[in-house]
């Protein structure tokens, strides 16, 4: 994709502490960006060693108030959290779904909250939230809740964008198809033959392997400098949408 410069942009992360998260933040500091690494799993950012670490729970509304006010500017937002649940409608549970409302959705939200009125204040800014193919962009069978709240990710992108896009903000959404992280290694292991599910995850990317977590953090990059870009959900799904 290039070399995006970000000289002296600050860049907040959440879930920097593994996968997309970890990739992301690296990228963004090898950009030039001051980079604040957040995760509620604290021990987990250890090694950042070009980024600011700090805990953070995104569930918690007066923690992330607290956080971004004591952060204080920040040009470029990666909202980075959430949780997979498998399953349909029908075996899916109120809990399950309350649960990934609060973290793939509302927490964004929180973050997004934190940061806008100093974006605002300075007519510039970035948000990048993540989402992911299986939303309103495609059905994947067995990712109810999941899918149903990433499609809110995307109406909520497409919501700031509009709302904001006369003042300097810029807000996306990347959707990747299937990504190598230690959650997918979780979800894999949990079948009970985790050989047998990697194969099948692997078949029905077109391209015949599954993403690494820098080639979304590149992507991340570049829409933080892709300043004539907004509201847009960006497939990085190895062919699996076409």
């Amino acid at each position: 994709m290039g070399q995006t410069d970000l000289a002296g942009q600050v860049v907040l992360v959440t879930a920097a502490a593994q996968g997309i998260g970890r990739a992301t933040a690296v990228a963004f500091a090898r950009a030039g960006a001051r980079v604040i690494a957040t995760d509620v799993n604290e021990a987990g950012l250890a090694g950042l060693d070009s980024c600011e670490t700090a805990r953070l729970d995104v569930l918690d509304r007066k923690a992330v108030e607290a956080f971004c006010a004591q952060v204080g500017r920040v040009d470029i937002l990666f909202n980075c959290a959430g949780i997979v649940h498998n399953g349909t409608l029908l075996e899916s549970t109120e809990e399950e779904f309350d649960f990934a409302c609060d973290l793939n959705v509302r927490a964004m939200i929180r973050m997004i909250r934190g940061v806008l009125p100093g974006m605002l204040e300075r007519g510039d800014g970035c948000i990048i939230n993540m989402s992911s193919l299986a939303s309103s962009l495609k059905g994947v069978p067995n990712r109810f809740v999941y899918s149903t709240t990433k499609a809110a990710v995307l109406g909520m992108t497409k919501a700031v964008a509009a709302d904001y896009v006369k003042q300097g903000i810029r807000c996306n959404a990347i959707c990747p198809g299937t990504v190598q992280t230690p959650s997918l290694d979780d979800r894999l292991r949990a079948t009970g033959d985790y050989e047998a599910a990697h194969k099948e995850f692997v078949a029905r990317q077109p391209m015949g392997r599954i993403a690494e977590p820098e080639e979304i953090a590149d992507l991340a990059v570049y829409l933080a400098g892709a300043r004539f870009t907004s509201g847009q959900a960006v497939c990085i799904d190895g062919g699996w949408s076409i």
